[in-house]
């Protein structure tokens, strides 16, 4: 059984996509691109598809991950292609790797996030970042199944940054740009989360709902503060095959990729 790592984008009005609204249109890319699919047993069987951590619906995304096993071999790049040519635009496979390592989802430990605040003063912004930033706590609420939940916001921001703007429309509206890193850590802290501590400590209320976007997730590295690539090691693993052997550099070693 072979595996594929794929990332894929949420992008424009398709960043309303529900997860699940996404698996169906996934599932008719994979009929209409006639993937040689692995499926589960039992009396329904499923496409063996697996989804790590996907973005809230609503927010926009340039690094969404899942993996999919196939019964037949199939070179990761003309997979893609073909995967993409069969989503609608804004749904976007823009990247492909074959699964020669295990723990993709133990790779996703952090997410940069950018949040566009439309109607928020540059200098607003600044003065309540600084004020989040030097908080010890900041706890916020959040409406779940079992009643209103209240948690400490700060603890998972590792950087919080209010970038100059760059205003890509007319008009003299301001437009605050944040940039936002985060540990993906339990119960998850989201960017409308970090939106709540900043009204809370700093009365920040943007007149309209942030656009929010995921630049990237992966493991966050200590010494230089970024998140990393999560499918790097898979392809550092197959340029070792293939410099080592080329002939085995189509096979994946056997139990490698789960998710």
């Amino acid at each position: 059984m072979q595996r594929i790592r794929l990332r894929y984008t949420k992008r424009g009005r398709l960043r309303f996509t529900s997860h699940r609204d996404f698996q169906r249109a996934f599932e008719r890319a994979l009929r209409r691109s006639e993937v040689p699919m692995a499926y589960s047993a039992g009396f329904t069987p499923h496409p063996k598809v697996s989804y790590a951590n996907a973005a809230p619906t609503g927010t926009g995304s340039e690094a969404e991950f899942l993996e999919i096993a196939l019964t037949e071999a199939r070179d990761p790049d003309t997979l893609r292609a073909l995967l993409d040519a069969s989503m609608p635009d804004g749904l976007d496979v823009v990247d492909a790797v074959e699964a020669r390592t295990s723990g993709l989802a133990d790779r996703l430990t952090a997410s940069v996030w950018e949040m566009r605040l439309d109607g928020v003063a540059a200098e607003d912004a600044e003065k309540a970042v600084v004020a989040f930033m030097d908080a010890e706590t900041v706890e916020v609420q959040r409406r779940a199944k079992n009643g209103v939940r209240t948690f400490d916001a700060r603890a998972a921001v590792v950087d919080l940054q209010a970038l100059d703007p760059q205003p890509d429309r007319s008009g003299d509206r301001p437009c605050a740009i944040l940039r936002l890193v985060v540990r993906h850590v339990t119960p998850a802290v989201r960017p409308d989360d970090v939106l709540s501590g900043l009204r809370a400590v700093a009365d920040l209320t943007p007149p309209v709902p942030a656009a929010v976007t995921r630049l990237a997730q992966g493991l966050f590295d200590e010494e230089s503060g970024t998140v990393t690539d999560p499918l790097a090691p898979d392809r550092e693993a197959a340029q070792a095959v293939t410099t080592a052997d080329p002939a085995a550099a189509a096979t994946a070693p056997e139990g490698a990729g789960s998710a």
